[in-house]
């Protein structure tokens, strides 16, 4: 088979592919004898079907996917010989003024690029760091009381404040007339906790058991029912009932409850303490990382497979259809959605991907076993019963892929690091939850 490479544009390949049609003969009626001795046809026993007619019904496409087949062969063979990398699927057309007994084909593809990276020395890394103060634990204490809280009707005059869960009628007209999800009865929220618009719960504040109250509603341009989003509404409410909250004390009855080993305030602290810990350690990978890799493609030179671009455009395009429908949207398959939308996306993560794994290759960060065994231990250390986590993960190739793809990331994070010139800002608890 002769074979012949063209460089067209970047990288951009062309190979000449040259098959015998001997051979493509050959092969067709190889397959057309085998599929005789099985196929049925009316007028004809099972494998009595003469061969011309066989050849006749099924001749044309045999030797489509015969010649599928040869040139896939031929392709894969020559771009081995070649020691071409090959990225995406190439596309073949067939030439025409081929030598007689022969069929040729161009196949057009592109090459994974060479990837350069620059002095990692030279690049610039801003490195948060956090600490988990006794003001985050007595917040995490908080929340896991209004866990557990109780409530308790208020006197007929007391009136409704911030905490208390209120019962309710309303009902809401634009211009005078209801419309839908505007009227609920025996309607239950509390109050100041965000859980209705400002102006409802500002309305509701300080009224008492018994109380109706007009006043107007303005939704936002962004509210999610589309009917009434950016108009204002008439609201009429009428407070049935108010029930104060009662939170459990800190004590060592609440750490119990809470299946606090030594059932104390301390071990409830010490446990928050560990937990926060934990979550904080994985939220500052998480940022490092990104800032490490935002450092590294700063410091790479390469061009991009527009077969790999594309390929990740349709893989966050059928991510984006799956969560419209996870969402209830109908028809969220057909949905019109630009593909342009996720280019920037996509041309990121296959730079990325591509910059990574030529770091990994150079420096040897390939995921040790022991590696992955200690990131899987401390995700599973959270849980109740942490080696059935620990047996989760090992269980399936496509889970262990997945935390082996986290822990590459973190051998790359660290390498740069180690070169890079750090700089360390320290950022507050609430800052890195996102509470602040």
């Amino acid at each position: 088979m002769a074979v012949t490479v063209e460089t067209l544009e970047k990288l951009e390949r062309k190979i000449t592919l040259s098959l015998p049609l001997s051979v493509i003969q050959t092969e067709v009626d190889s397959r057309l004898k085998r599929l005789a001795r099985t196929v049925k046809m009316d007028g004809f026993r099972p494998g009595k079907v003469p061969m011309n007619v066989v050849s006749q019904r099924y001749g044309y496409s045999v030797q489509y996917e015969v010649l599928n087949d040869k040139v896939g062969e031929a392709f894969a063979s020559a771009a081995n010989e070649a020691k071409l990398r090959v990225a995406g699927q190439p596309r073949i057309t067939e030439k025409e003024g081929a030598p007689e007994g022969e069929v040729t084909f161009d196949a057009v593809f592109e090459v994974f690029p060479e990837v350069k990276i620059g002095d990692l020395n030279e690049a610039q890394v801003e490195k948060l760091t956090a600490e988990v103060n006794d003001s985050a634990i007595d917040k995490t204490v908080d929340i896991l009381r209004k866990q557990r809280r109780s409530f308790a009707q208020r006197a007929l005059d007391a009136p409704a404040q911030d905490g208390d869960r209120v019962t309710v009628d309303f009902e809401g007209k634009l211009d005078g007339e209801p419309f839908q999800g505007g009227k609920a009865e025996d309607f239950q929220f509390l109050v100041g906790e965000g859980q209705m618009l400002k102006e409802f719960e500002d309305a509701v504040r300080g009224m008492k058991s018994g109380e109706s109250k007009t006043f107007p509603l303005a939704f936002p341009e962004d509210y999610h029912g589309k009917d009434v989003a950016g108009k204002t509404a008439d609201f009429l409410v009428t407070l049935k009932k108010i029930e104060a909250a009662h939170l459990p004390e800190v004590n060592d009855a609440l750490a119990k409850s809470l299946g606090i080993a030594d059932g104390t305030v301390e071990g409830l602290r010490a446990d928050i303490k560990k937990n926060l810990e934990r979550e904080v350690k994985f939220r500052l990978m998480a940022r490092n990382k990104q800032a490490v890799m935002d450092a590294l493609l700063t410091k790479a030179e390469l061009d991009l497979p527009n077969a790999s671009v594309q390929a990740e455009i349709e893989r966050l395009l059928e991510a984006a259809r799956a969560d419209l429908k996870q969402r209830g949207i109908k028809d969220a398959d057909k949905a019109e959605i630009p593909a342009d939308i996720f280019r920037p996306q996509a041309e990121r993560r296959v730079r990325l991907g591509l910059v990574v794994a030529e770091l990994v290759r150079a420096n040897e960060l390939h995921a040790k076993p022991e590696q992955l065994k200690a990131h899987i231990d401390e995700l599973a250390a959270s849980y109740e019963k942490p080696e059935d986590v620990v047996r989760w993960y090992f269980g399936d190739r496509q889970r262990l892929a997945e935390v082996e793809a986290v822990v590459i990331e973190n051998n790359v994070a660290d390498f740069v690091l180690g070169k890079a010139q750090v700089t360390d800002k320290a950022v507050s608890f609430d800052e890195l939850m996102g509470q602040g």
